[in-house]
């Protein structure tokens, strides 16, 4: 579904992360923001300011959210926005290292083109995903548990600035140490119940994580369905030619892999796999994740 927010009355609201991965000059870039005016301006100082922004902002009754920034920046900004999502829409000025749910709904690199589309107005329903573990919290891409949350462990702020988008790269091999299997119970829509020992449990909306990395390749986030991709454990050998495969987004064809749709999803582990959402992590199993169709309106290229 899509529509202009250009026939309403619009309150826009920029929140700006200014130390994400892209960003080279502060003062350049809120120049360039500046085309997007009249809007209010924010600019994050620490973690969690972004979503306390968006929450202030949509109380306040602006309809129109800018995240300037990646992908931790926008998922701060959906679970600020919370359950008053009907009232706002979203726009994306992708500065991160990743920008993985950008490239999902097709935003350009260059922030100059985005403007462009930011103008624009043109908006689609997009879907959110609900997750309970530890925290309740919302996302719009991929959360993954096991191997990949040791490695959102290991993913520091220091070396995502120092490796950009390789970070992840660097990160999985300093998790590779701690690489073991998990004693898995997964149910999908309290209907099938699958016991198995796995190394990952990945929950996809969108299709990319790590700077474009395919891991769901084919999630869709308008389709009101979660892609789970399950990784059981194998030989290091085995391990190895899956890794390679997940690099061209052919890991869905390997036969050890098990791919279903499912509208919700209930994980419990032994020991407790950690999940992170959008790169942010969030907590151990048990964990549910719960779809919530068209939730949520972004603004996308025409």
């Amino acid at each position: 579904m899509r529509f202009s927010l250009a026939r309403f009355l619009v309150r826009a609201h920029i929140i700006v992360n200014p130390i994400a991965g892209s960003v080279k000059d502060r003062d350049v870039l809120l120049s360039q923001l500046n085309r997007l005016s009249p809007a209010k301006v924010r600019v994050t100082k620490k973690r969690g300011d972004a979503e306390r922004f968006a929450r202030a902002a949509v109380r306040s009754g602006h309809n129109y959210i800018v995240v300037a920034g990646g992908d931790g920046t926008l998922n701060e900004v959906i679970n600020g926005i919370g359950r008053r999502r009907k009232e706002v829409c979203v726009g994306i000025a992708p500065l991160g290292t990743g920008n993985d749910f950008a490239r999902v709904i097709g935003l350009p690199g260059a922030l100059e083109d985005n403007i462009d589309i930011l103008l624009s107005r043109k908006t689609r329903a997009i879907d959110l995903v609900q997750v309970r573990a530890e925290q309740t919290r919302y996302f719009v891409n991929v959360s993954a548990g096991g191997f990949s949350g040791l490695v959102d462990e290991k993913l520091t702020p220091e070396i995502k600035r120092t490796w950009g988008p390789f970070s992840y790269v660097r990160s999985a091999a300093a998790a590779l140490p701690n690489l073991h299997g998990y004693k898995t119970i997964v149910v999908l829509d309290e209907a099938e119940r699958l016991s198995m020992e796995l190394y990952n449990v990945v929950i996809g909306n969108g299709r990319f994580v790590a700077g474009g990395l395919p891991i769901a390749p084919a999630a869709d986030p308008t389709d009101g369905l979660l892609d789970v991709i399950l990784i059981p454990k194998r030989s290091i050998a085995e391990t190895a030619l899956l890794a390679a495969e997940m690099l061209l987004g052919k890991h869905l064809s390997d036969k050890a892999v098990i791919f279903r749709h499912a509208k919700k999803v209930a994980v419990r582990s032994r020991p407790g796999m950690w999940f992170n959402v959008d790169g942010e992590l969030v907590g151990n199993a048990p964990a549910t994740f719960q779809i919530i169709p068209a939730a949520l309106n972004f603004v996308v290229p025409k």
